[in-house]
């Protein structure tokens, strides 16, 4: 008897084991495995289901590269089969940045497959009021989408919805946003559900405002007080609650994106506020780095009215902060570049103890936001080259690739591909 039963014993955990062996992962849903916003599926730079390549070159791995005409620093955004950029085309001569020429306000959709563009949409044709920084573009937000329909954001010159086979559903006119220095504008919208989060800072009236996907139709609209902010709200869900989290100079501000009341805010960061913050684990992390360095960590659970301290806010950190590119969280580890330079830092996120400070030789300039999958960070500089590192706490290149074109967007990573954006052209770079 004891013996038959502890055969029984074997008999079960045996089927147990090979339940848990067999048993099999849903694959990703199309949501988290494509690029539908300028930071990558979970708004980190991370693609967790992507296996992009180690090695590329104009002569390697390269599937298409595709004349985008126009100019513009917008992400591509990749939703299976398709691949959208945005541009601003000048009609008239005139110098990169200039607002005393004609354009057309552009959403071009581009076959995965070949590289050729299925569709363009001209959402606008006009004059800019003013002008944008001299390494600045009108196209410098990404367009974005949640599957259904995509979204083209052109800051002053309106907000547009399409379908997937171009068919215009909606717009929204916001105004003229007058920019501190005449820098221009920048961000992008970002979205959650049925709710899309639009920021409007500048050196006029500021407020943040919910939208509704479907129509356009305002949901609220809350006032805000802050200098032009370039940050793109990073959407965050905590205990059910979906908030929106919007770094700024004057306090870093969460809005519950049912409502858009405040639900808690910090210390603001650095002037010019250009980098949007990053999210895992429970706690969000904001920087910035224009005449000075500022890094905050928030815990979600202890998030509550203002902030100055523990429990709510865990740790700052004030060296090498970014003052274009957003931060990575990747792993536990929370990358970021010095101002605008190859100077990458590792943090331990959690902790906000440092793991290492390296110089990116390579990429000497960089205004990308770094990103990463399958074990790697990609870091793309200035004039098309992109360093590749090993995701860990000591700083290991693996690979360093060159394309012939410049490049300030960040790249896209799908799947077996990264898509770069140049200055005149839109790459896939695929091993597979």
């Amino acid at each position: 008897m004891v013996i038959k039963a502890s055969l029984m014993a074997v008999g079960v955990c045996s089927t147990v084991l090979l339940a848990a062996s067999t048993a099999v992962t849903p694959p990703p849903t199309d949501l988290e495995r494509n690029w539908p916003q300028w930071r990558g599926p979970l708004g980190t730079g991370e693609a967790p289901h992507a296996k992009p390549p180690l090695e590329w070159s104009e002569t390697k791995n390269l599937r298409w590269k595709t004349p985008i005409p126009g100019l513009g620093k917008s992400t591509p955004v990749v939703w299976n089969d398709l691949v959208f950029v945005t541009s601003a085309i000048p009609k008239t001569p005139t110098k990169p940045g200039a607002a005393d020429a004609v354009h057309e306000f552009v959403l071009f959709a581009v076959a995965r497959a070949d590289g050729k563009v299925k569709w363009q949409k001209t959402v606008h044709v006009g004059q800019p009021h003013e002008g944008t920084h001299q390494d600045g573009t009108f196209a410098s937000g990404s367009a974005l989408t949640d599957g259904k329909r995509v979204y083209a954001y052109f800051g002053s010159r309106g907000l547009y919805a399409f379908d997937f086979t171009g068919k215009p559903l909606w717009e929204k006119q916001f105004g003229q946003m007058q920019t501190r220095n005449g820098f221009g504008e920048g961000n992008s919208p970002a979205l959650h559900g049925d709710t899309m989060v639009v920021i409007w800072d500048h050196e006029g009236a500021d407020h943040i405002i919910g939208l509704d996907t479907a129509t356009g139709k305002e949901k609220w609209r809350t006032e805000r007080d802050e200098p032009t902010t370039w940050a793109t709200p990073h959407i965050v869900v905590h205990d059910g609650r979906a908030q929106a989290v919007v770094p700024g100079t004057n306090k870093m501000v969460s809005y519950d994106l049912a409502t858009g009341k405040i639900l808690w805010q910090t210390p603001g960061l650095t002037l010019n506020q250009i980098p949007s913050a990053v999210s895992g684990d429970g706690m969000v992390y904001a920087m910035g780095g224009f005449r000075g360095n500022m890094a905050r960590a928030v815990k979600l659970s202890e998030a509550k009215g203002e902030l100055t301290g523990p429990p709510g806010l865990v740790w700052s950190y004030d060296k090498d902060t970014p003052y274009v590119p957003s931060p990575l969280l990747y792993r536990g580890g929370l990358y970021f570049l010095k101002t605008n330079s190859g100077i990458l830092t590792q943090l331990d996120a959690p902790s906000g103890q440092p793991k290492y400070t390296e110089r990116l030789a390579a990429v000497p300039n960089v205004y990308a936001s770094p990103v990463a999958a399958d074990g790697r960070v990609y870091v793309t500089g200035r004039d098309g080259t992109t360093v590749v590192l090993a995701a860990g706490p000591k700083p290991e290149v693996l690979a360093t690739n060159v394309l012939a074109d410049p490049m300030d967007s960040s790249p896209a990573l799908v799947d077996g591909d990264v898509f770069l954006r140049g200055a005149r052209n839109l790459y896939r770079v695929s091993d597979r």
